[in-house]
């Protein structure tokens, strides 16, 4: 049996680091990496049922629905009802809401510019290539941050 590589824990460490790194940045603009992933989601797929987002996100449905108000409340997310049924909404970005989704938008890249920023292209994509192969072996769905299942507080 060979010795541990640290690559687990060097991962953990980062993993620790960059959520917290992100969660400052959002809490800038008053958001958190919850609200963040709701937004991308629904940014996404307009028009999705608030069940069919809790399924995605692999959240409790009131989770959800508090993260949907907090964001309704905001002026960035729309409940409508569901043109196919009525007993339904369909959640949408909210009309006027494009600067602050652009802000939004503009902090995830900073984010994940600062990250990567000691890498060369060649590097990163090397990264990219590995850490996808990881995730898929331990079965992570790369639209989903897995905490919104633990904890119901953070996004990806």
């Amino acid at each position: 049996m060979r010795p541990p590589s640290g690559a687990a824990f060097l991962l953990a460490q980062l993993g620790a680091h960059t959520s917290n790194l992100f969660a400052a940045r959002l809490a800038e603009l008053g958001l958190s990496p919850a609200h963040v992933g709701v937004l991308r989601i629904v940014g996404q797929s307009p028009g999705l049922s608030q069940q069919a987002l809790s399924e995605r996100l692999g959240a409790v449905p009131s989770r959800v629905v508090k993260l949907v108000d907090e964001l309704e409340a905001r002026g960035l997310v729309e409940r409508r009802r569901s043109e196919t049924d009525r007993r339904n909404y369909a959640l949408h970005i909210a009309d006027g809401a494009a600067a602050e989704v652009a802000a939004v938008r503009r902090a995830v890249g900073a984010h994940d510019s600062a990250v990567v920023k000691s890498l060369t292209a060649q590097e990163l994509e090397t990264l990219l290539v590995l850490l996808r192969k990881i995730a898929e072996a331990e079965g992570l769905n790369a639209e989903v941050h897995p905490g919104y299942g633990a904890r119901g507080d953070r996004s990806g």
